[in-house]
């Protein structure tokens, strides 16, 4: 089990050197050579959803909508609920008791974190789509006090 911060970057681009935002996320490490890092972009994710280059696999990007970035949220918060879920299985129960009790702590949290995303997310989508009903009535409306 291992969290593992990454981080949206300010590179540097052109001849001018202006600083334009990274499109993906990255580990400290990788954004050293690349530029500098926004250190409020900071979330935490599971170790398995960094590339072997330092790069968040399948994240989204800075110009995502709320519902993707809740999506990936969610799926990075029951990942890492899993990951103390295999290594409390792991541990041996008469000696490492404490240390199981606290991963299943750790995992209960992230799971409700996770399900309140998860009400936030569908809340989103209710509203977009309520939204979209509402569009297409009032065309409906208007095409019909046309005729």
């Amino acid at each position: 089990m291992a969290d593992v911060s990454v981080y949206y970057f300010m590179r540097r681009r052109g001849p001018a050197g202006e600083k334009i935002l990274s499109k993906r996320m990255a580990t400290l490490e990788t954004t050293r050579g690349m530029g500098e890092p926004v250190m409020e972009s900071r979330i935490l994710v599971d170790h398995t959803e960094v590339d072997s280059n330092g790069f968040l696999i399948g994240g989204v990007d800075n110009e995502s909508r709320p519902m993707d970035e809740d999506w990936a949220q969610i799926r990075s918060l029951e990942r890492r609920a899993n990951s103390r879920d295999c290594e409390a299985l792991q541990l041996n129960k008469s000696t490492e008791a404490s240390r199981k009790f606290m991963l299943g702590l750790e995992s209960r949290e992230l799971r409700n974190q996770a399900q309140k995303l998860k009400k936030h997310r569908a809340d989103l989508m209710a509203g977009e789509l309520g939204a979209r009903i509402d569009a297409q009535v009032s065309v409906q409306l208007e095409g019909s006090r046309t005729r």
